[in-house]
């Protein structure tokens, strides 16, 4: 079980990374639609190496499934792509990151619904631990960038972000790999970002210098493939809503980063916010091991 959990806070860290590499991009040029297609389209590619080299018989899926791939691909991954690149160009990257995390309360209605998993007590005080950090990030004023269209876009990332372990859940009951999951839900990402706002441009950058190349070479891989790579194989091991929680450390890795690389200012409400989001990873983590030890 630690490992699913391991994997599961790695790729929340990775996540946080985002806006650093967005903000960097910005500087060449890529808007952040340009990054979503860079992005996915790296990690499919990447994500097509591995099912080349590890199960090529993986690359099959059935047709009456298709629609858990445009789940993950079209209505999370690109809808919910899109709306936090536009939410860390109008705030700051803590309160974006953290408005994308009212996802957790949305996939645990929804797995309560869908999936029939319990809502526990320590399901319950972890969901309120996390939602008070992102209250205490991202609605207290003071030094924050709010605006209303970039919370609007802040809430939808959240909400894409949160149909992303639905869709994954019902291709993992479907008998899919992760990586299968993976492949198709960036490959149909970057198609539908590409036929939308175009692939020339941020291409160009790709392409037009070797720091260029390793710049976007990296948002790919930091950011999309390996993160996604290590969120998937934990839904495997974990139910949906606890998954979703653990990886709340996202929004304390991009508050980090906005501090550290952009000089962001800290304010004490917000840095307690942090503390409850980590407060509540730190709640599902000492109830499993409890449980693991009365079990032994």
């Amino acid at each position: 079980m630690q490992k699913y959990t391991a994997s599961v806070i790695t790729a929340g860290c990775l996540w946080g990374l985002m806006g650093l590499f967005t903000r960097t991009l910005a500087t060449y040029g890529v808007d952040s639609t340009g990054a979503i297609v860079l992005r996915c389209g790296i990690a499919a590619l990447l994500f097509a190496v591995t099912l080349l080299v590890r199960a090529p018989k993986q690359f099959r899926i059935r047709l009456k499934d298709i629609w858990c791939f445009i789940g993950t691909g079209i209505c999370s991954l690109l809808f919910f792509t899109y709306c936090y690149f536009q939410a860390i160009t109008i705030m700051d990257l803590s309160t974006a990151a953290v408005l994308l995390y009212t996802a957790p309360s949305i996939v645990m209605i929804l797995s309560l619904i869908l999936f029939h998993e319990r809502i526990t007590v320590q399901k319950l005080i972890a969901l309120v631990l996390a939602f008070a950090g992102c209250c205490l990030v991202s609605l207290v004023g003071g030094e924050h960038k709010l605006s209303t269209v970039g919370i609007l876009y802040g809430l939808g990332a959240g909400f894409g972000y949160a149909l992303y372990s639905i869709f994954a859940r019902y291709a993992l009951d479907r008998g899919y790999s992760s990586n299968t999951i993976n492949f198709y839900s960036c490959l149909l990402t970057t198609i539908g970002a590409a036929i939308i706002w175009g692939a020339a441009q941020p291409l160009g950058v790709m392409f037009g210098s070797w720091k260029g190349f390793g710049l976007c070479t990296a948002l790919g891989i930091v950011t999309c493939y390996l993160p996604y790579l290590l969120y998937t194989y934990g839904l495997t091991g974990l139910e949906t809503g606890k998954a979703s929680i653990l990886a709340s450390f996202e929004p304390v890795v991009a508050t980090l980063v906005g501090i550290f690389v952009f000089h962001e200012k800290l304010t004490p409400l917000s840095a307690l916010g942090c503390v409850c989001v980590l407060s509540a990873v730190v709640l599902l983590n000492l109830k499993r091991r409890q449980k693991a030890n009365e079990i032994q």
